[in-house]
Parts: C-alpha cells; structure tokens; sequence
C-alpha cells in the first residue's frame, strides 16, 4: 500500500500523531487525578457523615436505662435521613431494631459497623450495622468520569489538528527550500539555495549543501574545460593524419610513402600517449593509491632519473645538480615519472647555460620535498597557480607542443595525491621551483 506507506512517512503527520498522542496522554492524567481527587473526596464525605450519625446512635444507645433500645427514639432519629439504614442488635444476635430487618434494594452503600458498649446497670451490649445509601455519589462519579473523558478525547483532538495546522505553518520553509532544489539542474550548478527565511535548524543543512553545489559546479567546469582541452589536442593530430593520408592519396608520386608512414607513426604514438596520460588520470581522479616500496636514497633515484636527461639538459646547455636527499616509502615508478615531468618542464624553460637543480629534502611531520629548480624568466603568479591544470601551456606557441601535450605536470599532481601528498610552486629571485610534497609512509586509515 504505497499511499498508506507515504502518509506515514510524513514529517508533517508524524509530528501531529505525537502531538496527538501525548496530549491524551496529558491530558488523561489530569483526568484521572481529578477523577480519582472527587472518589477520595466523595469517600471522606461519606466517611464524616457516618461518624456524625455513630455518634448520634452511640448517644442514644448509651443513655438508654432499659436494655433494649427505644424504638421511637430510633425512629425520630432516621426521619429526614432516608438514605441512612440502622441495624441494632444484641451482643447475643437478636434482632432489637427494626422489628423486621429491610430488604436488600440493591443500592451502593457506605457503611460501618460498631459496638456500643452497655448501658449502666443494664448489663447489655449492642451490635450497630449503619449504613448510608451513596447511589448519588456513585451517579456523580460515574458521570463525571464520563464528561472527563469525552473532555480528554476532545482536547486531544482539538490539540492535534492546531498541532497539524502549525506544522504545516513550520514546514512551509522547507517546502520553499524544496521548489528552490526543483529548479536546479546543470545549466544553472552556479545557483546556491536562498537561506533567507530559513529556520536557524536548517542553516547548517543549507551551508554544507551550498558547498557541496559549488564543489560539484567547480567539478563541472573542470570536466567541460576537459572535454574542450581534449577535443582541442585530438583534433590537431587527427586533422594532421587525414590531411596527410588525403595528399598522399591524390598525390602519390609526389611523397616517399615510407616517410609518410613514419610521419603517422609518429602521431598516432602522441595520441596513444596521450590516451594513455588521461587512463592514468582518470584512475588517479577514482582514488587509485600508489603501491609504496621502501626507497633508501631518493637522492640515488634522482641520478637515475637525470641519466635519461643526460641528453637533452646537454642539448640545452644546462647542468644538473643534486641537492639533499630523503628517504620513505613511495611507488618507484610513479616517483620516476613525476620527477622527469619536473626535470623535462625545467630543461624547457631554464636559460641556456644555467643549472637545474633537484633539491630534495626530509620535512618535518613525515614529508618528503622533491623539487626541480630552474633559472629563467620570471613566471607570473597566476601561471603558477594553473601550471598543474590539465593541457595548460605557459606559453600559447607550440614550440613545446609537439614534445608535449600539457599533461605532464597534471600527471605529477596526480603523483603527488596519490602518495597523499600536494604541489608546490615558486619562482623568487630568477629561479622557479616545481616541486612535489609527499607522505613518507602511508597515512593511517583507522
């Protein structure tokens, strides 16, 4: 029963059912206590007029000189009290007044009975059964018992639909809050929820929500400058290829086919890397972890790094040095690869006839610092804050371009995040450091 599963499920109708609920609850106690408070009162009325007629027997019984009671004195004392029944006998049983013992009427009685001692010089006790006829008493109770109830039932009623009036009132900000969530979608992610009018209670609920909407717009453009930049350096080689293939085609005494093919090669071996550079992004942006080994001397690792750059620093005319050292656990690979992003972005930009150097460095707090440092002109901030983006390029030429695609230093970011770690980038007095900061060991999941 999905609609009955619904109502049941409404804040709304929950709220007035509690409500509902603990107002006859309420308001049931108070009934009682006054029920039971009129009972109690209703027995000690009942109890003070039997005592004051004991006491008018007792008198009369004790002040008799014969040893029977007299029966006009008896008599007189019941008229007027219809409702009262006096039963005398002797200590021995024998019936002394009435003369005929009443008949049972059914009737609720209150009553008492007691002894009364001998009158003197008679030698005779009496046997006293007073009663006293509480119909009226017990008509009352039953009636105020009844107008108690229908009272409780009532108020709890009357309490439950203001009870659902008013949280109907109270909820009208979250239903705002819902049609605002209604007009949200991906054209308009920049949008935040009004938390004007809103009940203090949902303010937290609104703050953390408004940051998760700028947090999911920001991923948003990432992924659409992503898809731009993508199709942007795909669209430069394979326009290349077709073109390529197109001339050769149309054309084929004009072109050795072997360097044409060469030429493709060369192309479709840049997609492929670059295919592959965006593979090992995409697992690094899942939360792919590196596979840490124990890594003595990274300074060691750094010359290893820098033979396989022997080549192009010397074509550049730069020198290496190597600075520092450090030790921890790191995947090799990945650290391999993210420092010859470093040393080939340096070799890229250094000025001729300077040095690059690879400072590493043991931190404080379990970290490790490996940057690469290069002299050459001065690098704006703004360019250091966006040099880890994806296909961003200092320079709009592509002088570079055809050596890289613009995802080499996304790629040492990613490095970085998945050894816990973060960027760092400075530029201060003609050099530039691009550096790394990792954890030295695994931090600690429980």
């Amino acid at each position: 029963m999905p609609g009955r599963t619904l109502r049941l499920q409404s804040l709304r109708a929950r709220l007035s059912l509690w409500l509902a609920v603990q107002s006859l609850l309420g308001l049931g106690a108070v009934c009682l206590v006054v029920y039971l408070a009129t009972a109690l009162n209703q027995v000690a009325r009942q109890d003070e007029a039997l005592a004051q007629k004991e006491a008018i027997v007792r008198h009369l019984l004790t002040n008799t000189e014969e040893h029977v009671p007299a029966e006009h004195t008896l008599k007189d004392f019941l008229i007027g009290h219809d409702n009262f029944r006096l039963v005398v006998r002797s200590a021995s049983g024998v019936l002394l007044f009435p003369d005929v013992l009443p008949a049972e009427d059914g009737a609720p009685r209150a009553s008492r009975v007691f002894e009364v001692p001998a009158p003197q010089g008679s030698g005779t006790a009496f046997r006293v059964a007073l009663s006293m006829d509480i119909t009226g008493d017990v008509q009352h109770l039953q009636r105020l018992g009844v107008t108690l109830a229908v009272a409780a039932l009532v108020g709890a009623v009357l309490i439950s639909v203001g009870g659902f009036t008013l949280v109907g009132l109270g909820l009208r900000p979250v239903r705002q809050l819902a049609g605002q969530l209604r007009s949200l979608s991906a054209s308009n992610l920049g949008q935040r929820l009004n938390m004007a009018g809103q009940p203090a209670e949902l303010a937290p609920f609104l703050e953390q929500f408004n940051g998760l909407l700028e947090r999911l717009d920001l991923a948003y453009q990432q992924l659409e400058g992503f898809n731009a930049d993508v199709s942007h350096e795909l669209r430069t080689p394979l326009a290349t290829l077709l073109a390529s293939n197109e001339l050769t085609l149309r054309h084929p005494e004009r072109f050795a086919m072997v360097e044409v093919l060469a030429s493709n090669l060369e192309e479709l071996q840049r997609l492929k890397a670059m295919v592959n550079d965006m593979l090992f992004l995409s697992q690094a942006d899942r939360g792919a972890l590196a596979r840490r080994v124990p890594v003595g001397s990274l300074a060691d690792l750094a010359a290893q790094v820098a033979e396989y750059h022997e080549a192009a620093l010397a074509e550049a005319g730069l020198t290496l040095r190597i600075e520092g050292d450090g030790s921890g656990q790191f995947d090799v690979a990945l650290l391999r690869r993210a420092l010859s992003n470093l040393l080939d972005n340096a070799t890229q930009y250094a000025t001729r006839d300077t040095q690059v150097q690879v400072r590493i460095a043991q931190v404080a707090g379990g970290w490790v610092r490996m940057a690469v440092a290069n002299q050459g002109e001065a690098v704006p901030a703004a360019t250091l804050q966006r040099m880890f983006n994806r296909f961003f390029r200092a320079s709009t030429s592509r002088t570079h371009g055809q050596k890289n695609h613009g995802l080499g230093l996304a790629i040492t970011a990613a490095i970085a995040r998945m050894h816990a770690g973060e960027t760092t980038a400075r530029c201060e007095n003609g050099w530039t450091e691009v550096g790394i900061l990792l954890a030295s060991k695994p931090p600690d999941r429980r």
